[in-house]
């Protein structure tokens, strides 16, 4: 038997050299203009953060960041590299950990927060049943984006270079509903076959634009409305309110052609973290308790007509969700079979396949569209112990001392929004928005004199 590779892996290795030589011919010019100018690198990396490439691999296709890969390796090339040998010549090590729980709560608290999430991810990779997604993950996601949170770490963020980096996510998001509507007017999407399966069963049709997930499109529109709406709450000059409003209107629309019922949630959140810091935390939560009440009897009396699947023959709570209830039950009960270590990182959709616990082609999935039952099912109490402690010192850096800080509330406002879209989707590490969401709030956080300076910018 010949020991020659077949034509597919060899296409494969040629077209990911090929892919490599051609990275690096960017990465170096990319890093010498990150060192001559520092704007650069936050411009870059908001700007490629949507853009995801297929990449074929073992007979199925991952969506792959290059274009924020390509961006990270300058970034790292330009910043983190030469301060990292400075501190080896210096002979300095890391910083040790906080000491008392007050010290937790602080930046450098959730700066090991993160690295511990990363590194319990890894030794939990050893054991999982599905080792190669465990290191997909790690490769592709979790260590690549802890390298963009430390370089946006060290980037001063100014007033104009949050306006900048704002307007290009803006740019962004309008071009990306443009694409929508184009989809939505022809019936046709631009990427993932699989959505174009699902979209002929149901009575809806749902776009996704350039993100190959109808949610993760959604999530980004919503995420950008939620910081075009702190600037309009802040800003002062009425063309800035009347194009802003625009903006508004146009994602909007192209939020609602997505049909995605989490990011309007995470949208609606956002909004009301905005409300309440900029009026009055009682009015916000009267007000949006109320509005939680009438959608959820809007929901109830709606006709089958109106596809917000309880009512007709076919309602239950599993159609609303699309089958999600019954991944969160499968999720629950895998926890309940090794509740301490987990089936191991990115063993999810392994585990729950094999144990037939009804998983049929739509169910099928790399994680529950819950990220607590998730991590409950992988990584067991330990890993929602980390995850919990990470989420609640994250707030507490993101909100405390942000006073009327309108670029701290922006940014804590997104990833509220974010958390919760990741407790009715999915994403949370995996996702470069909720690094670079921290990686400029504990900027900002840290930053000496920033109450000052927000103060300054609110002001004009």
């Amino acid at each position: 038997m010949s020991g020659a590779a077949p034509p597919a892996a060899t296409t494969l290795s040629t077209g990911l050299v090929l892919a490599g030589v051609a990275a690096l011919l960017l990465v170096v010019p990319l890093a010498l203009l990150m060192r001559r100018d520092e704007r650069a690198l936050p411009l870059l990396a908001v700007l490629a953060l949507p853009f995801r490439l297929p990449v074929s691999a073992d007979g199925r296709t991952v969506n792959l960041l290059i274009p924020l890969y390509v961006v990270v390796a300058a970034g790292t090339l330009a910043r983190l590299v030469p301060r990292v040998r400075r501190a080896l010549a210096r002979g300095a090590a890391l910083p040790a950990p906080p000491r008392s729980w007050r010290a937790w709560l602080a930046p450098r608290g959730l700066q090991w927060l993160l690295l511990g999430s990363v590194g319990l991810y890894a030794l939990q990779a050893a054991y999982s049943s599905d080792v190669a997604k465990a290191a997909e993950n790690l490769a592709f996601f979790y260590i690549p984006f802890a390298l963009l949170f430390f370089l946006l770490l060290e980037v001063r963020w100014t007033q104009q270079l949050l306006l900048a980096c704002l307007g290009v996510a803006v740019a962004l998001a309008v071009v990306f509903a443009g694409i929508g509507f184009v989809e939505y007017h022809r019936k046709t999407l631009f990427l993932n076959p699989k959505v174009v399966a699902a979209n002929q069963y149901d009575n809806y049709f749902r776009v996704n634009s350039l993100f190959f997930d109808p949610n993760i499109y959604g999530r980004f529109l919503a995420l950008v409305m939620v910081a075009v709406t702190a600037v309009v709450l802040w800003c002062s000059r009425r063309r800035d309110e009347i194009g802003c409003g625009a903006v508004l209107a146009w994602l909007l629309a192209g939020l609602v052609t997505s049909f995605s019922q989490s990011s309007i949630a995470a949208l609606l959140l956002g909004l009301a973290v905005l409300a309440a810091w900029r009026w009055e935390l009682r009015a916000t939560v009267y007000a949006a308790s109320a509005l939680v009440l009438l959608a959820l009897a809007v929901v109830l009396a709606a006709p089958s007509g109106l596809h917000f699947g309880l009512s007709g023959s076919s309602g239950s709570a599993s159609n609303a969700t699309s089958g999600r209830t019954k991944l969160i039950q499968g999720g629950l009960e895998l926890f309940a079979e090794r509740p301490v270590q987990g089936h191991g990182a990115g063993s999810f959709e392994r585990a729950y396949k094999q144990h037939d616990l009804g998983a049929g082609a739509q169910n099928a999935t790399s994680a529950s569209h819950t990220i607590p039952v998730t991590v409950a099912a992988e990584q067991g109490v330990v890993g929602l112990a980390v995850y919990a402690a990470l989420l609640a010192v994250a707030l507490a850096v993101l909100f405390r001392g942000s006073g009327r800080s309108p670029p701290r509330i922006a940014v804590a406002a997104c990833f509220a929004a974010l958390v919760l879209h990741t407790w009715t989707y999915a994403d949370f590490l995996e996702d470069p928005l909720t690094w670079t969401l921290l990686g400029i709030g504990v900027a900002l956080a840290r930053a000496e004199g920033g109450e000052r300076c927000a103060r300054t910018s609110s002001a004009s």
